[in-house]
């Protein structure tokens, strides 16, 4: 799977209340939380994005609550993946169990900057940076896992399992 994208750039420790804010956590509905997706990292992120934009982060990408949403609302706005230096924990396996492609890759997030594009191999991990021959490897997730997200998440893969 090939994702190819406009970078959005964060910083480091963006927790689930900048991701989705807790005033909407009222409803599951992926759409409703799309629209207000990073509205406290950044108000006017959703009106700028695109689907197939790429958000990149720093360190500990996703901490705070363990809430669902915060991925679901990710995913839903259209953003392909996300790329960071490193996820919290919690984040980082509701990710999976939705199917959101996350990607640890330290030096992917330093290099790639904000408005610049960039392209991820999801099969094997490698991120590069439009106009660069540079390619930056990412930690690969074993095949089952891959296959998680492939299927769009953990309940579509037990679905298609059975």
């Amino acid at each position: 799977m090939k994702l190819k994208g406009k970078v959005f750039k964060f910083g480091d420790d963006i927790n689930t209340d900048e991701i989705i804010p807790a005033r909407y956590l009222n409803t599951s509905d992926p759409d409703e939380l799309a629209r207000h997706c990073m509205e406290d990292a950044d108000p006017g992120f959703v009106k700028r994005k695109q689907s197939g934009d790429i958000i990149v982060a720093g360190e500990n990408f996703g901490c705070g609550s363990s809430r669902e949403h915060a991925p679901i609302a990710i995913k839903a706005s259209g953003i392909s993946c996300v790329i960071a230096k490193s996820f919290a924990r919690i984040f980082y396996r509701n990710a999976i169990n939705i199917g959101l492609p996350i990607f640890t890759c330290p030096a992917a997030a330093l290099a790639l900057k904000q408005g610049c594009q960039a392209a991820v191999d999801a099969n094997n991990g490698t991120i590069s940076k439009s106009g660069q021959k540079k390619i930056y490897q990412s930690e690969i997730f074993p095949g089952f896992i891959r296959d998680i997200m492939k299927t769009g998440g953990l309940m579509a893969y037990a679905r298609k399992s059975k």
